[in-house]
C-alpha cells in the first residue's frame, strides 16, 4: 500500500496501473475505519484485476452549521496501520489536504447537483450536505477516473444521488457496487459516529433496526404502509433520549414517497437522533400487488 497526498502523485500511480491493464476501483471514506469500511475494500478487491484506490478525507463542505466537523474522528495513524496489516490492502491510500481539494477555498460556490431531493430527509436535517457530498465525489471521480466505485448501502439517499450524478455527468461510465450494510451483533448499523453514543444511547440504538424489520413484516403481510409507519414511529420518538427525524417509505427507483397502493421495490428509511448522535439506517423489500 502506498500513501499519497497529492493529485500529481496519485495520477502517476493510476497511469501506471492502467498501462498494465488494471481496473481502477475507488473506495471513498472519511476515515475512522471500522468493519463497514473494510467490507467495502473486500468488495473492491473482488473486481477482476482490481487496482484499489481508497481515500480518506473529511470533507468540510458536507458539514453544516452546528454539525460535528470539528469533532469528527480523525485517526489516520491507526487507519493506516489497520490497512497495512490486511492481506489485501488498497494499492493506494489517497489522503489529500483540504487545500489540495479546494484550491479556491471551501467558501467557493458549489455546482448545484442535488436538486429537490437534496432538501428532503437527510437534506432537510442537514441543509447543503448533499451539495458538498456530491462535489467531493465528483472531484474524486474527475481525478481518479475509476471504472468502478464502491459505496455502502447504509447511506441510501447519498447512494441514489451519486448514481444519478454518474448518469447525468459521467455518461454512466462508472459502475457502482452497492455493498451491504455491516452490522453489530445486535444489528445496529456500523458507523464512525457510534463511538459517541452514551451507554444508555447504545442500549437503545438496536430498536432502530428492529423497528424496520417489524414494519417490513407487517407491510408484506398486507397491512397498509401508512398505518404501519404511523404506529411504528412512536417507539423511536421518546425524548429526551431519542428523537425521530423521519421514518419513511420510498420507491427505490426514484426515491419518491409511496402511497398505500404501491407495488414494487420499496426502501424504508429512518433517522433518529439518539443522545445527540444522528443514526440512519434503511432496508429494501418488495411490496406485492394487493390480492
Amino acid at each position: 500500500m502506498k500513501l499519497v497526498e497529492t493529485v500529481a502523485a496519485l495520477k502517476s500511480e493510476i497511469d501506471a496501473a492502467k498501462a498494465s491493464g488494471r481496473t481502477v476501483v475507488f473506495v471513498p471514506t472519511m476515515g475512522a475505519l471500522h468493519e463497514g469500511h473494510l467490507s467495502l475494500l473486500e468488495e473492491a478487491n473482488l473486481v477482476q484485476d482490481a487496482f484499489v484506490v481508497m481515500s480518506i478525507f473529511v470533507n468540510p463542505t458536507q458539514f453544516g452549521k452546528g454539525e460535528d466537523f470539528a469533532r469528527y474522528p480523525r485517526t489516520l495513524a491507526s487507519d493506516t496501520e489497520a490497512l497495512s496489516t490486511l492481506p489485501n490492502p488498497p494499492a493506494v491510500l489517497f489522503v489529500p489536504a483540504v487545500e489540495e481539494v479546494y484550491a479556491a477555498g471551501t467558501d467557493a460556490p458549489l455546482k448545484p447537483r442535488a436538486g429537490a431531493l437534496g432538501s428532503v430527509f437527510e437534506g432537510a436535517a442537514r441543509p447543503g450536505h448533499f451539495e458538498g457530498m456530491l462535489h467531493i465525489v465528483s472531484w474524486f471521480f474527475e481525478v481518479i477516473k475509476p471504472e468502478v466505485a464502491v459505496f455502502g448501502a447504509k447511506d441510501a439517499q447519498q447512494l441514489f444521488l451519486i448514481k444519478r450524478m454518474i448518469l447525468r455527468e459521467f455518461n454512466d461510465s462508472i459502475e457502482i457496487i452497492e455493498a451491504n450494510t455491516v452490522r453489530e451483533d445486535d444489528y445496529l448499523a456500523r458507523s464512525s459516529r457510534n463511538r459517541f453514543l452514551t451507554e444508555l444511547g447504545r442500549s437503545f440504538a438496536p430498536v432502530i433496526f428492529a423497528t424496520l424489520i417489524q414494519v417490513q413484516e407487517r407491510i408484506t403481510e398486507g397491512e397498509l404502509p401508512s398505518v404501519v409507519i404511523a404506529e411504528a414511529s412512536s417507539p423511536l420518538d421518546c425524548p429526551p433520549l431519542a428523537k425521530l427525524d423521519y421514518l419513511a417509505l420510498v420507491d427505490k427507483s426514484n426515491f419518491s414517497p409511496i402511497s398505500d397502493g404501491f407495488s414494487g421495490e420499496a426502501q424504508l428509511l429512518v433517522a433518529v437522533v439518539v443522545d445527540g448522535v444522528r443514526l440512519i439506517d434503511n432496508i429494501t423489500f418488495y411490496i406485492q400487488e394487493p390480492a
